[in-house]
């Protein structure tokens, strides 16, 4: 794993922290211990968004790098990491989470302290993955899991399981192993969502835009995080800059 650390001229195309091995980054929202359990399990290393930093330091963890504008983190917990962890991003213009996909190259992004809250906060995290698109990226929440859906992917659910596809925008997609197919339909906030599906058996999606919200129950997080680390499938960036920047 590469950290760039001490002073530095950052721009919007450093990477902060390099790994070729899943990341856990935690946000300043509800986390709790079995939370960061399952993360440590799952990934190389911690980074905090801002304020995660403090939900870190309450359970012992110090975040290898605090990434964001930085006026959420308290005094008391900034005074506890070494200074070359902490990397201010002072533009305004992004959100802290977005500032966190911008200057991370991992594999597969794990997020935690994204959900639940403030609703606008959390529409603003939904926002994050599509203007991030190319990177992987998995909300862990208290009673599902949220991801963006890549072009093409599998999905081995048990029978029966709750599979909500949430449109963020205009797309159309195929489906195999639904119980309420997809096909030949045009999906758009405000017109037609695919909330409350259900598995009959594996499934594939294949996705027309990088507009398509995958919610899961959290006890199909193995299941998810192993077909969104393994999917070839994914995004483009556009000349080096990711789609919607």
């Amino acid at each position: 794993m590469a950290i760039l650390c001490g002073k530095h001229n950052l721009d919007k195309f450093t990477h902060l922290i390099q790994t070729d091995r899943p990341l856990a980054l935690v946000g300043g929202g509800a986390c709790d211990a079995a939370d960061l359990a399952l993360a440590k399990r799952r990934s190389s290393c911690f980074v905090a968004a801002d304020g995660g930093a403090d939900t870190l330091l309450a359970h012992d963890i110090t975040a290898e790098a605090v990434i964001g504008d930085l006026d959420s983190i308290t005094v008391q917990a900034r005074s506890q990491m070494p200074p070359d962890r902490l990397h201010l991003v002072a533009e305004q213009n992004s959100t802290d989470f977005e500032k966190c996909l911008r200057h991370i190259s991992a594999p597969l992004i794990l997020g935690l302290g994204f959900t639940g809250g403030r609703i606008d906060h959390q529409m603003a995290v939904f926002h994050g993955l599509l203007r991030y698109c190319h990177q992987r990226c998995m909300l862990l929440g208290s009673e599902d899991v949220v991801f963006l859906a890549p072009p093409e992917m599998s999905l081995e659910l048990p029978q029966q399981t709750r599979i909500s596809l949430f449109p963020m925008g205009a797309v159309q997609g195929t489906s195999e192993g639904l119980f309420w197919p997809i096909d030949g339909l045009a999906f758009a906030p405000g017109q037609t969502i695919g909330t409350s599906n259900l598995t009959e058996g594996p499934v594939r999606l294949r996705l027309s835009a990088a507009q398509m919200l995958v919610i899961l129950p959290r006890n199909c997080f193995e299941f998810a995080f192993e077909a969104l680390l393994t999917t070839a499938s994914l995004w483009p960036e556009h000349n080096g800059v990711p789609v919607g920047c």
